[in-house]
């Protein structure tokens, strides 16, 4: 089976490989093409919309096999949820992890959740939909160089490591995308999907 991945983001591509390169049979493809991100209430808000458009623009060739798209957001108790399901934005407008590490100087309350919606649609009957959190606490400062986006400044409960310190597959046993794609996997390993 063939998943085509929507993303122009290298390691998430990296981490989903990583996590479903097991599952007998998946043949996983980077495909980079823009579909519209409203700014919706939800994760989920999101990608449904985004699955919605991509059913209806996307050609025959790739939904003939499936097609996967990712969103995936930090939601930081102490700002009320920012930023949330704006967190690529803010990564790319205002400098990111180093943006939110500002804004928390001086906080005490660092905690702080990842989540994920995993969507996919193609060679299903209806388009599904995978989620994932995780739980943690924000850093002082940046550590480690691995992972992406917010990845430095995340520590993951049960953890003193960050993200960015710890290897993808070590990354992929806590992370809010892991457990989305265990669920994926199971999924896939279940269902007769070509």
């Amino acid at each position: 089976m063939k998943i085509y991945f929507i993303t122009s983001n290298e390691g998430k591509f990296n981490e989903v490989t990583e996590a479903i390169g097991s599952v007998s049979g998946v043949e996983l493809e980077r495909l980079e093409l823009s579909y519209p991100e409203i700014q919706g209430e939800t994760l989920e808000h999101v990608v449904k919309f985004a699955m919605g458009w991509l059913k209806e623009h996307l050609e025959d060739k790739y939904l003939e096999h499936t097609v996967m798209i990712e969103d995936s957001g930090l939601f930081v108790n102490r700002l009320k949820g920012f930023p949330g399901i704006y967190s690529a934005y803010v990564h790319r407008t205002i400098g990111g992890y180093n943006a939110v590490l500002t804004l928390m100087e001086g906080e005490w309350d660092r905690r702080a959740h990842f989540e994920t919606c995993i969507g996919i649609l193609g060679q299903v009957e209806e388009p599904k939909l995978f989620v994932g959190k995780c739980d943690g606490t924000l850093a002082n400062d940046a550590r480690g160089t691995g992972g992406f986006g917010y990845d430095p400044i995340f520590i993951p409960e049960g953890e003193k490591r960050t993200f960015a310190e710890m290897s993808v597959e070590e990354k992929n046993k806590f992370s809010h995308r892991g457990k989305a794609l265990m669920d994926l996997k199971k999924f896939l390993a279940d269902t007769n999907i070509r």
